[in-house]
């Protein structure tokens, strides 16, 4: 007994509430086969285009983050119907993004706050992004998303064809030994103040086997041996520095990777700060990239783009009811039919 009556543990927490085990979640929303096979037909085909037996481009498109669910497979529906046009030359992965790092506070993404009011119902959360990834799979496009929270992939990377490690997170040791053990791709972008040797760090340490703590689908707490991920690559995002999507720029960084023993194989980001944060300006990204692939600059082998039903942003209100519909709640995006007209573009051009 503690005679002075101090108390020293969990001082901070206003609650820790149980969670579901990932294969409660995985029960709840269950899989069909055809579903598991567009995740591993997808999957295998980005390994191909990186190790250069397939000659496609890979675009990674869709808005920025997940808020409206209905907004959302509207798009995936355009979108299915848009990379059945452009399949031959052209994969199209939509972004799925349902967790979002934040520079200080904000909205932490759909997982974490669903109904955009601060409830925090991280059960309807996780239903719900999984369920959604479902919806997408049965659309038929192949999906891609960013890991934050390290517990997260035994909730849903089993649908996910593409993952990332942001800016924010890539010099971490967690998401890298994470990373590691992806059954999927994984690119690291290069750090927000432009370093492109931490995301190259990043990619050499995800190579190799690790041991550290996480969960098992039964939500046991365990120690998790990996075997490494070999297809781990850099994205190109720009940075504090300012953009790092130009020809110099690129050939500088395939040189970098080409030196630390990597495949010099890499993405564009055309938003972030090769945009300066202006959707404006990610159309010029788009079309320099394509044009230093068509010039024959073999080190690129996807674009990112940020990209919603209309262009720009909003900011999340006192009442969720108020937002327009299909409007980015994040970062700003381009709208659906610009989007269009630039893949349509690449695929003319390529």
């Amino acid at each position: 007994m503690n005679e002075y009556n101090e108390n020293i543990h969990n001082v901070n927490l206003e609650y820790i509430k149980p969670l579901y085990t990932p294969q409660k979640f995985m029960d709840m929303v269950p899989v069909k086969p055809e579903q598991i096979h567009t995740v591993f037909k997808s999957r295998n085909e980005i390994q191909n285009i990186i190790n250069e037996s397939s000659k496609k481009i890979i675009i990674l498109v869709g808005p920025c983050s997940i808020h409206d669910v209905q907004a959302c497979l509207e798009y995936a529906t355009k979108l299915k119907k848009l990379s059945q046009k452009v399949e031959d030359k052209i994969m199209i992965v939509m972004r799925t993004y349902f967790e979002k790092p934040r520079t200080t506070t904000g909205w932490k993404g759909f997982i974490n706050d669903p109904n955009l009011n601060d409830s925090f119902d991280v059960h309807e959360g996780l239903r719900k992004a999984r369920g959604f990834l479902n919806q997408v799979l049965h659309i038929g496009l192949p999906t891609a998303t960013e890991f934050l929270d390290p517990f997260m992939p035994q909730y849903y990377a089993d649908l996910i064809s593409w993952g990332a490690i942001g800016a924010r997170t890539v010099e971490s040791q967690t998401h890298r030994q994470l990373s590691s053990g992806l059954s999927m791709p994984v690119g690291f972008k290069n750090g927000t103040g432009g370093s492109i040797q931490i995301a190259i760090d990043a990619i050499i340490a995800a190579k190799n086997q690790h041991v550290f703590l996480g969960i098992d689908e039964k939500g046991q707490a365990s120690v998790v041996k990996t075997s490494g991920n070999p297809y781990g690559h850099l994205i190109l995002r720009g940075g504090k520095i300012g953009p790092n999507y130009d020809e110099k720029s690129v050939t500088s960084a395939a040189e970098r990777l080409n030196n630390n023993g990597l495949t010099p194989k890499l993405i564009i980001d055309c938003s972030h700060g090769n945009s300066n944060k202006d959707y404006k300006n990610q159309s010029k990204v788009f079309k320099s990239v394509i044009k230093q692939k068509l010039n024959g600059q073999n080190a690129i082998f996807g674009l990112m783009l940020e990209s919603h039903l209309n262009s720009g942003n909003q900011k999340i209100s006192s009442n969720p009811n108020d937002l327009q519909y299909g409007v980015s709640v994040t970062d700003e995006c381009v709208g659906w039919d610009e989007t269009e007209d630039l893949i349509n573009w690449a695929y003319n051009e390529l």
